[in-house]
């Protein structure tokens, strides 16, 4: 069932608006120009960074032993990392010795979708209606639903259990026989299962115990039928019709839903299978209410490497120009897969944060000049023709803008690059011009009547 609001502002109002956001364009346009200039540095120094760190790298073949030889030099490497760190989830009783060990926690709710479509009528005012629907679907948080729009869903969502999301990284971790920097061990990736033998069936009789609680407060209908002696099917079916009644369950739950297997278990709400915990009554029909905590974790294997030697540790290289540079990969890389791999994305980087650039200068543009339009909307076909043509302008103005910011900042990082450009666009214009100039003459030439 959708439920519509609608809302309409008068003219006076958005131009009021229009005016506030002639602030808010400058300032978009001022983010985007600043933008542009400092990521062509960025690039800049981020390349330089890269050529003389890969000039001074040296590739060490075995580093299964400290060598004093390779102290204070940037290395690469191919070896296996290892720890010895054990990581632990006292709540659930799940520990590994791995590198990282994660718990993720998500929750079967109602959540609520909006979509709204706007129409300018004559006059000058604006009328704007917002649709909202409502679905069943998983969330990483408790969805608060007296918060929707529709106060008949109000107290539509609930949960068993709530839990807190979890992530550990192992604090010692070897590469060879050298130890690995915080940043590079967040860098190692490859998530396997964890084992969740060791959660107790004492464990499970009280989260068992807990949810029936907490159902009897949230949803007596259920309750009530698991009490009668009913299957959880049965109770599921039975309250289904009672919840057919109210609003909460006026919306179609089109979400798709894995079917598990679903092993047997002695507790109705608890269910584990493989590295699930799930807290509901069929993980394979979840209900408003379900809970289900998902762990993993990281081991150790084989990883290349560019790193600073610092005794028996790695660390981050520092460049003439004060860049920093280290970085971890899965697998086996060379050296040059390495590098090449950070100037590839370094390219990315930087034209993507040109397009940034350039869509907040444009955008900065329209913010400014918007007002024009907002001044015509009493007539909506002519504003519709002035917006277009407002946009079309601050594009075009916007673009080219991006473009000289972009090119006096090459000539301010690469002067020599920058000004070779330039003065080479400077004499093809310049040829260009004297070529059309030159046929221009012989054409009049030609059209002068000989004497």
């Amino acid at each position: 069932m959708a439920y519509q609001e609608t809302k309409t502002t008068g003219y006076g109002s958005r131009l009021k608006s229009s005016i506030g956001g002639i602030g808010t364009g400058f300032v978009m346009f001022l983010a985007g120009t600043a933008l542009l200039w400092w990521n062509e540095g960025r690039a800049v120094k981020t390349a330089r960074m890269l050529d003389e760190a890969q000039g001074n790298c040296v590739h060490v073949e075995n580093v299964q032993s400290v060598d004093p030889q390779y102290d204070g030099q940037l290395i690469h490497a191919t070896a296996n990392t290892a720890t010895q760190d054990s990581l632990s989830d006292a709540d659930f009783n799940v520990g590994a010795v791995a590198v990282k060990l994660d718990r993720k926690v998500e929750y079967y709710q109602w959540v609520e979708h909006s979509d709204t479509k706007s129409e300018d009528k004559l006059g000058g005012k604006k009328v704007e209606t917002t649709t909202y629907t409502y679905k069943k679907d998983w969330t990483s948080r408790v969805v608060e639903s007296s918060e929707f729009k529709d106060t008949t869903y109000s107290k539509a969502n609930y949960t068993y259990m709530q839990f807190e999301n979890l992530s550990q990284t192992a604090e010692d971790v070897k590469f060879g026989a050298y130890k690995l920097p915080k940043e590079l061990i967040s860098s190692i990736s490859g998530t396997t299962p964890c084992d969740l033998s060791a959660i107790t069936e004492a464990q499970q009789k009280a989260w068992n115990d807990a949810v029936k609680v907490t159902l009897k407060a949230v949803n007596p209908q259920l309750a009530k039928s698991l009490a009668e002696g009913k299957t959880p099917q049965q109770a599921t079916a039975q309250t289904a019709q009672a919840e057919a009644n109210e609003a909460t369950a006026e919306a179609t739950d089109t979400t798709a839903t894995e079917q598990m297997e679903v092993p047997e278990t002695k507790y109705e709400f608890v269910h584990i299978m493989k590295n699930v915990v799930y807290f509901g009554l069929n993980p394979n029909s979840p209900q408003v209410g379900d809970v289900r905590v998902t762990f993993t974790k990281v081991l150790p294997g084989k990883a290349s490497v560019i790193a600073k030697v610092d005794g028996d540790g790695l660390k981050s290289y520092k460049a003439k120009n004060g860049k920093t540079f280290s970085r971890l990969v899965q697998g086996e890389k060379s050296m040059e897969e390495m590098f090449e791999a950070e100037e590839e994305g370094n390219t990315m980087m930087t034209w993507l944060l040109r397009v940034i650039g350039i869509l907040l200068v444009c955008g900065g543009l329209k913010g400014i000049f918007g007002i024009l339009s907002t001044i015509l909307k009493v007539v909506p076909f002519l504003a519709s023709i002035a917006e277009l043509g407002v946009g079309l302008i601050c594009n075009v103005i916007g673009f080219v803008w991006s473009l000289l910011v972009i090119t006096i900042a090459w000539i301010a990082y690469r002067p020599v690059v920058g000004i070779t450009i330039l003065v080479v666009v400077a004499a093809l214009v310049a040829f260009l011009v004297k070529k059309g100039n030159d046929k221009k003459r012989l054409a009049q030439q030609n059209a002068t009547p000989a004497a």
